[in-house]
């Protein structure tokens, strides 16, 4: 067990801050002990957490808290790097003691047989099976497959949702009401990697077009991928309360693409249409055949409520080119996002530049490396010295991106971005809100648009925006918590600040330690405070010699990069004393009532 233990804390996959792996390595050993009795949430505040003696749980939640982190820490390892070890560790929900379950030998279990003329996974098929398939043959394709294997490991990998209670400080985000649609990762039922290339390519496209129809509600990316695509629709539906889930599957004969898809209805488990496709294998088709699929699912999930969309999906300049290599470069750009670390970053710059320089009308591949720049300008993540400013970079692809494409999610939100940094904000505000009214269910967009409208003094509206962008991306909440926790922050809401920041995550991305490191002082818990402190210096440890000047590049108000000063100084980071304010170009007052 001890062995088990040691194991789990070593493995990079193991993500969580180093209070919580304090917190497993306490219970394990004080069960291995024979104190299994004295794990109590008081017991672990104290010992574990260095709270006083007159802790309170009901105005303090940490132990809650950081007990759902570990446990859904323990789920993403054991799906990930841990299928095959020999003991199972859990924290089961209503108490603080782990279970220990010796587990027999991992092996690949023979498929169940399916029905003659059906396309439906496996009933037996686990995330294991998947994850194991035989790498192919094709030597042609042996490079690029490579790393197609570590793309879909990663968006399988993300853990699966379970939706724990939040804090009473913070409001539960509700999916919208009206017509909502989750969107399962699509099956693939043949071996080899370049199948599930298809599959997950193909998911990403449905996911994009539907985020047009503003009469759905379709739950965002990260909570797609954060469900196996062998899970019941019936159980996913009850924890994420949606009314439709699309299920599909993908199989690959020679030459031949083959897509099943379903409609379920949450509520019945009727399958309310279904259809099958079959394509000559080349990539360029993805895109079709998804517009086929999107335009059929969207007629038939509007039929209950009488809403008649006229829906034109036209094709546009964006075609995925012929060419498996750029493609899954596309695909990869998200895993970066999830993760913002330096090192994806560097991978997806030199990979996305490739492609659009191998396919110059590609205006996702331009969207996404405009993206890559700002990143490389605001996060300095690995500076290029050569050549004209990452910010104009970022612009400049931006705006060729919207020229090829000027009705693109990620066209527009590039755009947004670059012109944001660049100092002119109304023009921002403006594409955000075009942007808005074109592709409302976005959510990678609503978070970015709503964080970007919050720093320039809108708390409030910012606020809204993000917790729809929550309630529509559930499995992507680290990063919407931060985000919250930041704006409760400036609005001095300081318990929710503190229960939106415990449920963040972002291990990696250096201002989300900057932000705790503000919340936990302001809350008097220095310890805490010190600690994401520390960790902010270490990832970038240039941004406070320049402080006011990178808080005015994000446009805040003077009054609010004031107080974010005051709050870095409470923390013990050396904030340098005030100096001269930098301008930023202000709104029209009535720019934020869009």
């Amino acid at each position: 067990m001890r062995a088990q233990l040691a194991r789990i804390i070593a493995s990079p996959e193991f993500v969580v801050p180093e209070r919580a792996r304090s917190f497993l390595r306490y219970v394990v050993e004080e069960t291995l002990a024979g104190h299994a009795d004295r794990l109590k949430g008081y017991t672990i505040a104290v010992t574990v957490f260095e709270r006083d003696a007159g802790f309170d749980s009901q105005t303090d939640p940490v132990v809650r808290i950081e007990a759902g982190r570990l446990r859904r820490a323990l789920e993403r390892y054991y799906l990930v790097a841990g299928q095959a070890d020999p003991v199972l560790i859990e924290i089961p929900k209503g108490g603080y003691v782990p279970t220990f379950t010796r587990r027999p030998v991992l092996t690949t279990a023979v498929p169940t047989a399916k029905a003659p003329g059906t396309d439906e996974p496996p009933a037996a098929t686990t995330v294991t099976e998947w994850l194991s398939a035989p790498f192919p043959r094709w030597c042609a394709l042996a490079l690029v497959l490579a790393g197609l294997a570590a793309l879909v490991a990663v968006l399988v990998s993300i853990p699966q949702l379970r939706f724990a209670q939040q804090p009473a400080a913070v409001p539960e985000a509700a999916v919208p009401e009206g017509t909502s649609l989750l969107v399962m990762p699509f099956a693939s039922l043949s071996e080899g990697n370049e199948a599930k290339l298809y599959a997950a390519g193909l998911t990403e496209e449905i996911l994009t077009q539907l985020s047009r129809f503003k009469e759905l509600t379709v739950l965002g990316r990260e909570t797609t991928w954060s469900v196996p695509a062998t899970a019941d629709p019936g159980s996913v539906t009850r924890e994420l309360a949606v009314r439709y889930v699309l299920v599909g599957s993908l199989r690959v004969s020679g030459r031949q693409l083959r897509v099943a898809s379903r409609l379920v209805d949450a509520r019945t488990g009727a399958v309310l249409w279904g259809q099958t496709y079959g394509e000559d294998l080349r990539p360029e088709d993805l895109l079709s055949i998804q517009e086929d699929i999107a335009s059929q699912v969207v007629a038939t999930v509007a039929q209950p409520y009488g809403v008649v969309f006229q829906a034109d999906l036209q094709k546009t300049a964006d075609q995925p080119p012929d060419d498996l290599e750029a493609y899954a470069c596309t695909l990869r750009f998200y895993v970066y996002r999830a993760e913002l670390s330096p090192e994806q970053h560097a991978l997806i710059r030199a990979c996305l530049e490739q492609a659009v320089a191998r396919f110059p009308r590609y205006a996702t591949a331009w969207a996404m490396l405009s993206l890559i720049d700002l990143d490389e300008d605001r996060f300095a993540f690995n500076p290029d010295p050569g050549g004209p400013a990452p910010i104009e970079r970022a612009l400049a692809a931006a705006r060729r991106a919207t020229e090829l494409d000027a009705h693109s999610a990620r066209a527009l939100q590039a755009l947004m971005m670059a012109l944001f940094f660049h100092g002119d904000v109304e023009e921002a505000i403006g594409v955000g809100e075009r942007a808005l009214a074109a592709n409302p269910n976005d959510s990678e967009f609503l978070s970015e648009f709503g964080l970007r409208v919050a720093l320039t003094g809108a708390w409030q509206r910012g606020r809204e925006l993000v917790e729809q962008a929550l309630a529509r991306n559930p499995g992507h909440s680290g990063y919407y918590h931060a985000v919250l926790a930041l704006i409760a922050y400036m609005q001095r809401d300081h318990d929710r600040a503190l229960a939106e920041i415990q449920q963040a995550n972002l291990e990696k991305f250096s201002i989300y330690h900057a932000v705790a490191a503000i919340i936990y002082a302001e809350r008097g818990l220095m310890t805490e405070a010190h600690h994401e402190a520390a960790r902010f210096m270490e990832l970038h440890p240039t941004f406070l010699a320049n402080l006011d000047a990178e808080l005015a590049r994000r446009n805040l108000r003077p009054e609010d990069r004031a107080r974010l000063a005051q709050g870095l100084r409470k923390a013990g980071l050396p904030v340098p004393a005030p100096g001269p304010t930098h301008e930023i170009r202000r709104l029209n007052p009535g720019a934020l009532t869009g």
